[in-house]
């Protein structure tokens, strides 16, 4: 496809061209299934044992810490419904907050149908949680905390850190749903008091279909998936060599370029933002405005719906979104949006742009000139704005 800008990193990437040839050979070389016992398939489980370890290094974990699934949908299943049934007999009481990927939240109904009681954390206007509410939310009960580390739509980070410490004291498991700040902020779950971390390969250049999850030694947890004895028994399943390969590459360049990613998306999502804030008026960004992933900007455009913006960013060759993607085939405004206080009309008209390592800054610049260009023709189309400018002109 010619002259396409891609701003939809956070829903889906590319895979990189090193990921790619580490992989190639494991799809018709090397395709020996590395659970058999001879030579041949032990090349196999040679380079899945790499993968795991490049893994563990980018999050400082122990390699055997670290299991592969085929995503982060299924590593946030696995570390929720795994912990409530394992510790049944201990607590029924779940922490997690309101802005949550649907992967944890529609785990959470499905755990609450299921006798366990959630708490769903409420969240400022730049969407964080407030640590004495997750304090005040804390019960005898309470077998787990799951806060995501950053957010997917409106990019807000949380402060992993405090609630990994408030866990630990309390004794209580803490999983955190990385996949979208992985490669992208420095994750250290020592440091941080992670117990449970869940990631996924496709947002970060390496295939669909793969990711995996920290699980730190000694936490209580049941499987997943049954069959055989797959992931030291853990997780059940011919494993994905090539995806797995992909997923360690990936991460592994990801976690060295990233000082120079960070700083040189965080100049290209500050130009856009302040790009399209200081031209359009009645304009309004989404989300923390530092306490953010360096690649995310979430912009509300008032008067005007995102998916007419979508389409006319379609026209000119912009690839974005208006929040995620699991998401954007629903009318419903933002669940996210929504709970940082954000009214219903203003909500329709968000969009998402996440840029990456590969996203040129003229790209950024030809956004900017063309914003303007679409605000205003859908806006001359749109009876709310006709309505702002009379009731203004009358004032």
């Amino acid at each position: 496809m010619e002259n396409k800008i891609y701003f939809d990193n956070a829903a889906t990437t590319p895979v990189r061209k090193e990921v790619f040839d580490v992989m190639l050979p494991y799809f018709m070389e090397y395709y020996g299934n590395a659970s058999s016992i001879y030579e041949f398939a032990k090349l196999s489980k040679k380079a899945i044992d790499k993968a795991r370890e490049q893994v563990a290094s980018a999050i400082k974990s122990k390699p055997n810490e670290v299991y592969f699934t085929a995503g982060g949908c299924e590593a946030d299943n696995w570390a929720i419904k795994g912990v409530a049934f394992a510790l049944k007999n201990k607590g029924n009481h779940i922490i997690t907050s309101c802005i949550e990927h649907h992967a944890v939240l529609n785990t959470c109904k499905f755990l609450e149908r299921n006798g366990f009681e959630v708490t769903y954390l409420p969240v400022d206007e730049y969407g964080k949680i407030r640590i004495e509410d997750l304090k005040n939310a804390i019960k005898d009960t309470t077998i787990l905390i799951s806060i995501m580390f950053a957010n997917n739509e409106i990019g807000t980070i949380q402060p992993i850190r405090e609630i990994g410490e408030i866990a630990r004291e309390r004794k209580i498991y803490f999983h955190t749903d990385a996949v979208q700040a992985i490669g992208h902020v420095d994750i250290n779950v020592e440091e941080m008091n992670i117990d449970m971390l869940s990631l996924s390969g496709h947002k970060l250049n390496a295939p669909k279909g793969v990711g995996a999850l920290y699980i730190r030694k000694g936490i209580k947890i049941d499987n997943l998936i049954h069959g055989g004895g797959q992931e030291r028994g853990r997780r059940a399943g011919t494993e994905n060599t090539p995806g797995i390969v992909g997923l360690g590459k990936a991460i592994e360049l990801a976690q060295a370029e990233l000082p120079e990613t960070v700083k040189r998306l965080t100049y290209l999502r500050d130009k856009l933002i302040n790009g399209i804030l200081e031209n359009i008026p009645h304009t309004k960004l989404n989300g923390h405005p530092t306490d953010r992933l360096p690649g995310n900007a979430n912009i509300s455009f008032e008067f005007i719906e995102g998916e007419s913006i979508l389409l006319m960013l379609d026209m000119y060759g912009i690839c974005a979104s208006s929040g995620s993607a699991c998401t954007s085939g629903s009318l419903d405004p933002s669940h996210v949006l929504l709970a940082t206080g954000i009214p219903v009309e203003l909500a329709h008209g968000s969009i998402r742009f996440t840029i990456s390592h590969t996203t040129k800054e003229e790209e950024v610049d030809y956004l900017i000139e063309k914003m303007p260009i679409i605000v205003n023709r859908l806006r001359e189309m749109s009876p709310l704005y006709e309505d702002y400018l009379k009731e203004h002109k009358e004032n």
